[in-house]
């Protein structure tokens, strides 16, 4: 890596079981790395123990703080929080239960050092590697709204919807003060904001393992990033960011 501050956001709901070993390895890589590093995770009103597991642990873990939603709000908004709050030069965030852990940020480093702005975590590539498939109606899902959305929003772009992406901080401010949408269909909406606005976007091939405690109900959830796709896709039309 160079010598780049790095952010690295967290959103969290319910995650006093999964975050403290995610916290752990990223705790144990960036120690590793020559780099200064901070990393914030957003509770989004959680009802469990995560705010008081992740006050506990900034004991032992460098660089670790909170920010804190006095109700749940959505993944997107708690990943807006994280981002607008960052101080890295690179703003990245991930999952609470490290399905991408952070050390698939390596591939990322390159494609900043070549210009790019925007960088997102694919599935779907021809060299990545799944370790742990997730059920195959959840593969078939994914595969046939990322299909709608190429055709649809996002031309070009194989995976929409991997928790793991970076982007410089002139666009992590640029895109996150823009950005509307509390829901899961937040990253429909950055990627569009990106696209809009010329900015230049790599997507890499990486690591991911399925975690089967996975919150993501298939068809309520579907429902909701459906409806914010729609919208999405009229805000687009009528120019309103």
């Amino acid at each position: 890596m160079n010598a780049q501050m790095l952010s690295i956001i967290i959103p969290a709901f319910n995650e006093e079981e999964r975050i403290p070993g995610t916290l752990r390895d990223i705790d144990e890589y960036m120690a590793r790395q020559p780099v200064p590093y901070e990393i914030i995770v957003v509770d989004d009103g959680s009802r469990d123990q995560t705010v008081e597991c992740v006050q506990g642990l900034s004991q032992s873990i460098r660089n670790l703080r909170v920010v804190v939603s006095e109700r749940n709000m959505g993944k997107g908004h708690a990943v807006r929080v994280g981002m607008l709050s960052a101080q890295g030069d690179i703003h990245i965030f991930m999952d609470a239960d490290n399905a991408v852990p952070i050390s698939q940020f390596e591939k990322f480093v390159p494609r900043f050092a070549s210009g790019a702005q925007v960088v997102i975590g694919s599935r779907y590539k021809k060299e990545s590697q799944m370790k742990k498939r997730p059920p195959l109606y959840r593969v078939l899902w994914s595969r046939f709204a990322n299909r709608v959305v190429q055709r649809a929003i996002l031309p070009g772009i194989m995976d929409t919807q991997c928790g793991f992406k970076a982007f410089t901080r002139e666009a992590s401010r640029k895109l996150f003060s823009l950005a509307r949408r509390d829901g899961w269909g937040f990253d429909l909406e950055i990627l569009s904001l990106a696209k809009k606005y010329g900015l230049v976007i790599h997507e890499v091939p990486i690591e991911w393992t399925d975690d089967p405690r996975s919150r993501i109900h298939p068809i309520r959830d579907a429902l909701k990033i459906t409806w914010e796709f729609i919208k999405i896709k009229w805000d687009l039309m009528r120019n309103a960011h």
